[in-house]
């Protein structure tokens, strides 16, 4: 290993990032948990009308029982407590101090790879099958991208993972383009998918 690269990895850690991963973590926990309970009510209660069902398309209860809330045999977000709950541990780690090893974050690169390809399968899912929103979702889909590309991000600048010059430079200085460009995009699809909703 180079010099440049042992000296990159072994850097102490921003405070920005790991407030980030404590914060974002922190948000999903409520979202995971709300859902979660919700769900299970709906389950005892057929006829039980979560809080966050406001009208047709913003409607979390058609968005929790159709069959791809429970994609694993329970209830989706009850993988998102056990997620959130690791990135909080994470980012109060690195607060503390630890330097973590390039292995450690290659595993959790991959699980918020895992996390920003399920949430985008529930977008399409939601978006053009189930056809209605759930808010909690939703807040919980823009956490996780915002917490994938950070992550990433972070793994590139410390050369966890390979990466061009130019792509580590654009990288300390304009992450935050990604998650607002993938944010944004998803949020132009949900516009037009009910466009003539939004604007009667």
């Amino acid at each position: 290993m180079a010099a440049g690269e042992d000296a990159a990895r072994r850097s102490g850690t921003g405070l920005g990032f790991a407030l980030l991963l404590v914060i974002t973590g922190a948000a999903g926990l409520p979202a995971s948990w709300m859902i979660t309970l919700d769900e299970f009510k709906l389950h005892k209660n057929p006829h039980f009308t979560p809080g966050c069902s406001l009208n047709p398309v913003v409607s979390c209860g058609s968005v929790m029982k159709s069959d791809q809330a429970s994609v694993f045999g329970f209830p989706n977000p009850m993988l998102g407590l056990v997620a959130y709950g690791i990135v909080v541990c994470v980012g109060m780690s690195l607060l503390a101090g630890a330097v973590l090893p390039r292995w450690y974050w290659l595993t959790f690169d991959a699980g918020c790879l895992f996390g920003v390809g399920f949430v985008s399968w529930l977008q399409f899912e939601s978006l053009y099958r189930i056809d209605a929103l759930c808010l909690w979702c939703c807040l919980a889909w823009v956490i996780t991208i915002l917490l994938f590309w950070y992550v990433i991000s972070y793994a590139v600048l410390r050369r966890f993972l390979p990466a061009p010059g130019w792509a580590r430079t654009f990288l300390g200085e304009f992450t935050w383009v990604l998650p607002v460009a993938h944010v944004g995009v998803i949020g132009m699809l949900v516009l037009t998918r009910w466009w003539d909703f939004w604007t009667s």
